[in-house]
């Protein structure tokens, strides 16, 4: 079962500018913060049914499973795959609507824009692009090359 969604309120002008920026960046305005969590809530909703989607697909696909009697090893392999990569998506959906809760959790504490590894600011741009980022341009370059 999903959490709903956080609550939406709108961005005061002094929670805006307390949040951390690149230097030679602007402040973050209400109405840029607004379109933020905005964009946020909207990816909340739409990966929060897709999950249900999912769930509802992969309960099929285990009830229907059964003990495999009657079916070929082909089709006991193909079932197989459907399951864990249902199982794969089902993760995967549920790792970004955590990255979600924590990036509207980080907006409420004030500490949204600032990179999760290292404290420096992640980049107004970057996060107006791809709102759930937790980490700059370096240390997500560091952490993909692991």
């Amino acid at each position: 079962m999903t959490k709903a969604a956080p609550t939406k309120k709108a961005a005061t002008a002094a929670q805006a500018q307390d949040l951390v920026v690149k230097e030679g960046e602007s402040d973050w305005t209400a109405a840029e913060l607004d379109e933020v969590v905005a964009e946020l809530h909207e990816q909340h909703d739409h990966i929060a049914q897709v999950i249900a989607d999912q769930e509802q697909e992969l309960s099929g696909l285990m009830r229907d499973s059964g003990d495999g009697a009657g079916q070929d090893q082909a089709d006991v392999g193909a079932s197989s795959f459907e399951r864990d990569h249902e199982l794969t998506v089902l993760n995967n959906e549920r790792d970004k609507l955590a990255q979600i809760e924590r990036a509207l959790a980080r907006i409420d504490d004030g500490t949204y824009g600032a990179c999760e590894s290292c404290g420096e600011p992640i980049g107004k741009n970057r996060l107006m692009a791809f709102p759930r980022a937790t980490l700059c341009m370096t240390c997500k370059q560091r952490e993909e090359r692991r």
